[in-house]
């Protein structure tokens, strides 16, 4: 049984049909639609340039083909690990052999007066989408919360749309959890540029409403009033782990798994943004909110269940999509001591390659494939590379790979 309706869910259910399992096989999502990417939500999505049914991983059709028991519109109550059984709503009960969680996450919500006025929401699923979409009128005011990539790609679609875009971040840049000063000032250049109003190291102190009970006001901490028609909070997320916890799974900012995505109940896996597991080429453990990490740990829940091999666990990667800059990430900056850019950032492609004690641990491409493809295999091996050598575009990305791999 799989639990979850996004892209972790949908990767299990796939890789143990095609692995050989021809066992009983259900799917619980809460919500109505079948299980769909979450990516293009903020992005094409958004703009009403991608259907819904292009969001689905599989047709209706494939899923009855085979046999895949769908339970919509339901959610798991409870997991009852002693008779290897999930309660869903209205009572009933469901039986399993094995179990995997992926349950995905939360938005964090604003703890501000105003919050739960109308037109205040979140973004992160279709349901938001919906309710968001026919409010996105040119010549509206759109306050965004939060200058994470969520809020920076929700801004760039508002001011294509012919919004008026507002971001306030209280950190001291935008992107500051996530990547380099580098990449902070490239964003927040383009916004602005672009016509986006972004507010660094400043707070919302509360919404003000209209008599109906929309939102009218944002009330900034220093006393300074936006208009805002629609406010968006993006302000990060909270890993839906309650239902392992409940039920006596380790769990730690994120249900604990191993490299087989296996919970201390050997009988339940974990796969997606719910999930803390080992980053094997990191030394150490967290979680991963990525297309990557989902695929990846549907494949190794699957594997292990089905008691293959397990896949090839890769280096992390991301993408972000702003106006019409392409932004690929491979692997993970923390920790980084040495920034190297490849290439002019004036000309919208270039590379920030991120180094520790000499050894390439992430890198941010923009408009930049070959540096963000090469990278990954040169994160994955470990590579020492030269400062000098990253910077010099003469020589090209597959030359250094090369050189990398025979050293």
């Amino acid at each position: 049984m799989v639990l979850g309706g996004g892209q972790a869910a949908a990767q299990a259910i796939q890789s143990l049909r095609m692995g050989g399992y021809d066992g009983e096989l259900t799917l619980v999502g809460a919500e109505a639609a079948l299980p769909y990417q979450r990516p293009p939500l903020s992005k094409a999505y958004m703009k009403g340039e991608f259907a819904e049914e292009r969001l689905y991983f599989k047709p209706a059709a494939w899923y009855e083909d085979n046999n895949v028991d769908l339970v919509l519109s339901t959610r798991a109550t409870a997991i009852n690990r002693a008779d290897r059984t999930v309660e869903i709503e209205h009572g009933g009960k469901l039986d399993y052999d094995a179990l995997i969680i992926a349950t995905g996450s939360r938005p964090r919500n604003l703890p501000i007066e105003g919050a739960n006025l109308e037109h205040v929401y979140a973004l992160r699923d279709l349901a938001d989408v919906e309710r968001i979409r026919p409010q996105m009128v040119a010549g509206r005011s759109i306050v965004i919360v939060g200058a994470g990539y969520i809020g920076l790609e929700a801004a760039a679609v508002a001011q294509q749309m012919g919004l008026k875009a507002t971001v306030l971040e209280m950190a001291p840049r935008v992107l500051a959890r996530v990547t380099s000063p580098v990449m902070s000032e490239f964003y927040e250049n383009e916004h602005r540029r672009q016509g986006v109003d972004i507010r660094t190291e400043t707070s919302l102190s509360k919404l003000e409403g209209t008599e109906d009970g929309a939102v009218s006001k944002a009330v900034l901490s220093d006393g300074t009033i936006l208009d805002a028609d629609i406010v968006l909070v993006g302000i990060g997320i909270l890993p839906n782990e309650e239902l392992a916890k409940d039920a006596g799974i380790s769990c730690n900012n994120g249900i604990l798994v191993d490299r087989d995505a296996r919970t201390s109940d050997p009988r339940v896996f974990a796969a997606g943004d719910c999930a803390s597991r080992p980053l094997v080429h990191f030394g150490r453990s967290g979680r991963l909110e990525s297309v990557h990490n989902a695929i990846e740990q549907g494949k190794l829940a699957a594997a292990a269940i089905l008691g293959k091999s397990r896949p090839v666990e890769d280096c992390p990667w991301f993408w972000s999509d702003q106006y019409d800059l392409k932004l690929q990430i491979a692997g993970l900056s923390e920790g980084y001591d040495q920034i190297v850019v490849r290439g002019n950032p004036e000309d919208r492609k270039f590379a920030a390659f991120y180094l520790k004690n000499g050894t390439l641990i992430a890198v941010d491409a923009i408009n930049s494939p070959p540096e963000f493809l090469a990278s990954k295999k040169l994160i994955m091996s470990g590579a020492k590379i030269s400062a000098d050598i990253l910077a010099d575009t003469s020589i090209s990305m597959k030359e250094i790979a090369a050189k990398a791999s025979a050293a």
